[in-house]
């Protein structure tokens, strides 16, 4: 929108039975908006992942008020009560450690549960990890797929890398400094060595960091170090024509139509239809 005539600098105090999805810095401190600083401080108080994250963003804009504790251990019993809060005319922020709420975190389940109950909520935008690792890898970013953490069993996590390793668009995945390599060997299993990528680290702190090109070489680059900090991942789309079967699936799907009762004659031919491989590339891989 190019319409700066609908810009305002009119200061927002909170409105009453209104939730606020209040976007925080991801860490740089002086990203946050000034209407988010006056949400905060004006609320009836402010629902937090980490009440101690949080009051340290408060202490270092002199805001005082009351913090609840909001996260995935405790959200099921803090919904409804935000929710009697809420019809009480009672005005509520909610954050995040860092971020967008509702990206990743029970933010999502109270928005939802909010439209069930036909209430109104209001988003205060801020910093989002995803959106910033996206525009600063030159990459392709009008059309992404955001993942978020891959799940940890194998057989989703799985399903997940084959639909990154076939997507045509940009993919953004968030992953721990711990899982790093292990995630990167998986791409690297299912993507190809070849394909590009980007790993953004500690996105606006002081050590922020950009180490990009296909994945072979991040791999290497990263091999003997101490990864800390927090980690977002780029991963480019791939071009129809350059999609390449991977043996790996095809060899479990195989596997999966010899157990329910096909010869291995038949699902080779099948697959191999499929695939667009020979029938004999698929009939010996096992």
């Amino acid at each position: 929108m190019n319409n700066n005539s609908s810009l305002s600098h009119r200061k927002e105090e909170p409105e009453n039975g209104i939730l606020y999805i209040v976007g925080t810095p991801i860490g740089n401190l002086n990203d946050i908006s000034q209407r988010a600083l006056n949400i905060l401080k004006n609320v009836s108080y402010v629902a937090c992942e980490d009440t101690r994250q949080t009051r340290k963003i408060m202490n270092n804009f002199n805001i005082s008020n009351k913090l609840i504790s909001f996260n995935k251990h405790n959200s099921s019993i803090k919904i409804p009560k935000i929710i009697k809060d809420l019809k009480e005319e009672k005005s509520i922020a909610i954050v995040s450690d860092a971020g967008m709420p509702g990206i990743c975190d029970p933010g999502e389940d109270i928005a939802r549960s909010l439209k069930l109950e036909g209430m109104d909520l209001i988003c205060v935008p801020g910093p989002c990890a995803a959106i910033t690792a996206l525009v600063t890898s030159g990459l392709p970013s009008s059309s992404f797929v955001f993942e978020g953490f891959l799940p940890k069993k194998k057989i989703d996590r799985e399903k997940i890398l084959l639909e990154i390793s076939k997507n045509a668009k940009t993919t953004i995945i968030y992953e721990s400094p711990k899982r790093l390599k292990k995630l990167l060997k998986e791409l690297f299993e299912f993507c190809g060595g070849e394909r590009e990528i980007m790993i953004a680290r500690e996105l606006t702190k002081k050590f922020e960091e950009h180490v990009g090109n296909n994945i072979y070489e991040v791999l290497e680059f990263f091999r003997d170090k101490n990864i800390i900090g927090e980690i977002t991942i780029i991963v480019k789309g791939i071009k129809e024509r350059d999609l390449i079967p991977n043996k790996l699936v095809i060899k479990k799907d195989l596997k999966d139509l010899i157990s329910s009762g096909l010869t291995l004659s038949a699902a080779s031919k099948y697959l191999s239809k499929k695939n667009g491989l020979k029938k004999s590339e698929v009939y010996n891989l096992i």
